[in-house]
């Protein structure tokens, strides 16, 4: 916080507060969740309030001169966020505006309210004690003529020690900021992405560097040397469609790769020698992530909430731990005594770090209740074993912390401006390789005139889903900053928030009349739970007081009913059987789906006649009969996010792990495919994939693409 912030409490402007003190933003008295780099970068606008604020002038107030970082993504990115939770925009804005080469100005009026000052400490020491007698003034006095030599000497010496602390502290080398430096520029590192299992992960022997990269939407494994970053694909067989990172064995020879192909939670697990050679499948293995044992020759890979050891070749598998979660990043420490680990509870999709001794007993939590929920992930440790690098979220970024013996608490290396994760460490010495990415995304409406993919407009420039009420005059999103809900006119006006942090949506429906939405959405660490909120924000209601994650809701036509699945195992729930339920609304009844056992993500077609749901695998699009009260497979390939035309005559689907993330039209009655779209008809130079996101009321699709500029960067530990 800068100085003149510390003398003020609040800034009010408009209908907002910020509350400078506390790092949170207020519309009308209710909490707009703000990420704390852009409510810095806000705070200073404020501070400033009607001059023009350089570019220059903000990167040195937010990261100082010292840090070498990538910058104008990042200050980008900010200010958007600053601009949505506002409401502005920069064509004509009303809080911040643009100045072309020259910076920001914040243009509306504030007022800003000073805190109250408290009484200086001897002041208020003496305006409580209690008033003493003449008697009793005499007798402290002569009894402060006694001590006071004493109570001097005690004092001088207190100075004196405090002194010698202070001057260690401030000329420790440690209080100066890290230098980081970038190893790669491609800008197209994987970031993964722990909410689907998909955790990222980088390796190195020594001289080169391991990693995931994004090309054309599709994976691909890399390598890049130390010293100049320039990568080069690794070859792998066809059928390893998109190759996770495991680990390094400890020669620096092997790797060790997962096939993350579908929904399913557990994959087939590949050896690729880092010098060159055929890729080779490990026979009769399949898992969610695995290590090399201390030894070289063995594995650790983690099916379920278990980890086993098996030799290289898949032979005797033989039982290690069963833990409370599933398990994913296995790091030994130098010499094979302690394993440490990410723990994913499948319920909440929350993180820790765990420990375990090398015979996988006494299995404990590391730094419980530190952060709440628990958001640790992905650590490594340095290569003498005694320190150990892992990334953590607080105040909505990622950055990365350290744990040392000494001190028994963690001290964070990072501070932004980008989303900091993966850390691993070099061989030998303590440099440190991580992920920083600086990830946005961007709604965009399929032209089938122009074959490719348009803007859809400012309103809705960072909306990760969006679906239109059957009257066509309105519009329901969820925000890509902060997964709140939103509805407006189909124009953009009368533009309202519905929820806010800390609930986040998934999915959402509008009702038959238009005048309530059922979603998906859950609080950080919970489940999964069913709400229906009116169209104006009020009635907010949870539909089911089940102990259990719900999902994918929808309504029937005539909107007496909500039809709802389960979450697939990547989402949560791994062991719970999986159906579509029905909920009589009135009667506040539940009944089973007959036939629905295994599928996922159920769609009421609007003439109300089928009910259209998928496989858990991703790999069939099926359709129920309301009349006949049977099931049929209408596709068999991959599939992910169905949207039912107006008309109820047709399917559009996004086959998400193909090569080219198409998206397909499959008629109800003739089960003729049609393709659509793909990702090359985006043209997008930095896009990286994207989500199928609704279907406007002229049946054209809609997709939220995602641009991100993501590289590897290092910094140099202090011993």
């Amino acid at each position: 916080m800068s100085t003149t912030a510390k003398h003020i409490a609040r800034v009010r402007f408009g209908v907002f507060e910020a509350d400078l003190k506390s790092g949170e933003l207020y519309r009308s008295g209710i909490r707009v969740r703000l990420q704390a780099q852009p409510f810095r970068v806000l705070t200073f606008l404020l501070e400033n309030a009607g001059e023009v604020v350089s570019r220059d002038q903000l990167q040195h107030y937010l990261w100082g001169s010292d840090t070498v970082i990538d910058f104008e993504h990042s200050l980008g990115t900010a200010i958007n966020k600053i601009r949505d939770a506002l409401g502005d925009s920069a064509e004509n804005p009303r809080f911040i505006e643009t100045l072309a080469k020259r910076g920001y100005r914040f243009i509306a009026s504030v007022s800003f309210e000073q805190p109250s000052e408290p009484l200086p400490i001897a002041n208020a020491a003496l305006s409580q004690a209690p008033e003493l007698t003449a008697d009793a003034q005499i007798g402290s006095t002569r009894r402060s003529s006694v001590t006071s030599g004493l109570l001097f000497a005690i004092c001088a010496v207190c100075v004196i020690a405090l002194a010698a602390i202070a001057f260690r502290f401030f000329d420790r080398d440690d209080q100066l900021p890290l230098q980081i430096s970038r190893v790669t520029s491609s800008g197209r590192i994987s970031p993964g992405d722990a909410f689907l299992e998909n955790l990222p992960g980088i390796a190195t022997d020594g001289t080169r560097l391991y990693f995931p990269e994004l090309e054309n939407g599709r994976m691909r494994l890399a390598q890049g040397l130390i010293a100049d970053g320039e990568a080069t694909n690794l070859t792998l067989p066809d059928e390893i469609v998109a190759p996770l990172l495991g680990d390094i064995s400890p020669d620096g020879s092997k790797l060790i790769i997962r096939n993350h192909i579908s929904a399913e939670a557990e994959q087939t697990l590949w050896i690729v020698p880092t010098l060159g050679g055929a890729a080779r499948q490990i026979p009769g293995l399949l898992a969610h992530d695995a290590t090399w044992m201390p030894d070289g020759h063995h594995i650790l890979y983690a099916t379920g909430n278990t980890l086993w050891i098996a030799g290289e070749n898949g032979e005797s598998p033989q039982r290690f731990a069963v833990l409370p979660g599933r398990p994913f990043w296995l790091r030994w420490i130098p010499g094979g005594t302690v394993l440490r680990l990410t723990l994913l509870d499948p319920g909440n999709h929350t993180t820790s770090l765990w420990e375990l001794d090398a015979n996988g007993k006494n299995a404990h939590q590391l730094l419980h209740g530190w952060s709440a929920p628990s958001s640790e992930c992905c650590g490594s440790w340095t290569s003498d074993g005694k320190n150990f690098v892992f990334e953590s979220q607080h105040s909505g970024e990622n950055n990365i912390w350290i744990l040392r013996p000494r001190s028994g608490y963690p001290e964070q290396l990072t501070n932004g401006p980008l989303d900091y994760q993966a850390p691993i460490t070099s061989r030998t010495g303590y440099r440190i390789f991580f992920i920083g990415a600086d990830t946005r995304s961007e709604l965009l409406d399929y032209s089938s005139a122009n074959k490719t993919f348009l803007p859809y407009g400012e309103a809705l420039a960072t909306a990760n889903r969006v679906v239109f009420s059957r009257d066509g005059k309105w519009m329901a999103w969820i925000s890509n900053e902060d997964s709140s809900l939103w509805r407006s006119r189909v124009d953009g006006t009368e533009r309202v928030q519905l929820t806010g942090g800390p609930m986040e949506v998934f999915m959402m429906q509008w009702s038959p009349d238009g005048r309530q939405l059922v979603f998906m959405a859950r609080e950080p660490g919970k489940l999964w739970r069913i709400y229906t909120i009116g169209a104006d924000g009020s009635s907010l209601h949870s539909m089911l007081p089940e102990n259990r994650n719900e999902a994918d809701p929808d309504w029937s036509p005539d909107g007496k009913e909500i039809v709802f699945g389960r979450v697939p195992a990547l989402m949560g729930e791994t062991v719970e059987s999986k159906a579509i339920y029905r909920f009589d609304i009135e009667a506040g009844k539940t009944t089973l789906l007959p036939g629905s056992q295994g599928l996922f993500s159920p769609r009421w077609s609007p003439d109300g006649r089928y009910i259209a749901a998928l496989s858990l695998d991703m790999t069939r699009l099926m359709l129920y009969d309301i009349s006949t009260g049977t099931w049929r497979l209408l596709a068999q390939q991959s599939a992910a996010d169905p949207f039912w035309s107006r008309d109820s005559k047709s399917i559009f689907f996004h086959t998400y792990v193909q090569k080219n993330q198409m998206i397909y039209r499959i008629e109800v009655r003739s089960g003729r495919v049609e393709h659509v779209s793909d990702l090359e008809d985006l043209h997008f130079a930095d896009a990286v994939d994207y989500q199928f996101a609704g279907l406007t009321p002229y049946d054209t699709p809609l997709v939220n693409a995602r641009m991100s500029t993501a590289n590897i960067y290092s910094t140099e530990l202090r011993k």
